[in-house]
């Protein structure tokens, strides 16, 4: 059954209460190892909880892993669930690019997780169900078994596969930057993350309209597929946005500074500690206990979504020229 309004609010309440008092006899554990063994949605109306990086989902639907203009890829993640919002707008892309003749069909890759949630592999973010990658290589005119789903390879639209920060105009095509143009034109659209080298491309292009470019935003990698993220949902008082994006279409001093060298070498990675689940909002361990779901280990100091820091959120940073 899913709850809503009033009702949804005494069983969140209720439920808190009876995690804070009973405890659990699970040892505390990576907030990712409960999230990614869930199998299932929670049986909940639909909300995004806390930040890109550091929340969780409830309601999630799937995406149905084939649609007439669109294929789910890597279907043994099971990572094709989203917020309502996020599966309206992908089913929309897909329509509208293949109708304009732009795009035959999308192949999508990671979505988020049934209940969302940090992941055990992968990304940082796509944790509300609100972030989706759809890869730079256009669907086939045909159906793809399972095994396809799994071995077929994205490629990437840079030269030498991504060691130059150069795009490969053999390989990235006026369709390519249609396709961004469109799916950054949706008023629910918040942000599409790229390569440097693929918005330096979209930049010296001519558009009659180059409003859209404000959403396009370099990043690291994403030469295989694109990171679209959508704002919150309208009144989701759960849900915290990233800052937009600054003013102008970001073709500039901003872009320029992924290509510049280093002034100092970049030492060694240093790995993210693992999300805990008091690092995430409170309401998440009801959406993880819900209905047939996984009781979380006894709380201690939880976090709150109304105080939740929006992680993950790109900022410009300097690149050596590749």
């Amino acid at each position: 059954m899913i709850r809503t309004g009033a009702a949804l609010t005494v069983w969140f309440a209720a439920s808190l209460a009876m995690l804070m008092a009973g405890g659990t006899a699970l040892a505390e554990k990576p907030a990712k190892q409960y999230f990614g063994a869930a199998k299932g949605p929670a049986p909940l109306e639909a909300r995004a909880i806390g930040s890109y990086a550091r929340g969780c989902l409830a309601g999630a639907q799937p995406l149905p892993v084939t649609g007439q203009h669109w294929q789910a890829m890597r279907l043994s993640r099971n990572r094709n669930w989203g917020h309502p919002v996020l599966i309206a707008y992908i089913e929309r892309l897909a329509r509208d690019a293949a109708a304009a003749g732009d795009w035959p069909g999308l192949l999508v890759g990671d979505l988020a997780q049934p209940r969302g949630g940090p992941m055990l592999t992968g990304h940082n973010s796509h944790q509300i169900g609100l972030d989706a990658d759809i890869w730079l290589t256009p669907m086939p005119d045909r159906v793809l078994t399972p095994t396809e789903r799994e071995e077929i390879s994205a490629v990437s639209v840079l030269r030498d596969g991504g060691r130059t920060m150069r795009v490969d105009p053999a390989i990235f095509t006026e369709n390519h930057a249609r396709l961004l143009a469109r799916a950054a034109s949706y008023p629910e659209l918040a942000r599409i993350f790229v390569n440097p080298a693929i918005k330096r491309a979209l930049c010296n292009m001519n558009w009659t309209d180059r409003s859209w470019l404000r959403k396009i935003r370099p990043w690291g990698g994403h030469h295989y597929h694109f990171h679209v993220r959508l704002s919150c949902p309208p009144g989701m008082a759960s849900c915290a946005n990233q800052n937009p994006p600054p003013p102008g279409d970001g073709c500039g001093a901003e872009l320029d500074a992924w290509f510049k060298p280093r002034e100092k070498p970049r030492g060694p990675r240093r790995a993210r500690p693992d999300k805990m689940m008091a690092d995430l909002p409170r309401e998440c361990r009801v959406v993880l206990s819900a209905g047939d779901g996984i009781e979380p280990p006894a709380p201690g100091v939880q976090g709150d979504a109304a105080d939740v820091s929006v992680g993950g959120a790109p900022v410009p940073r300097r690149r050596p020229v590749r």
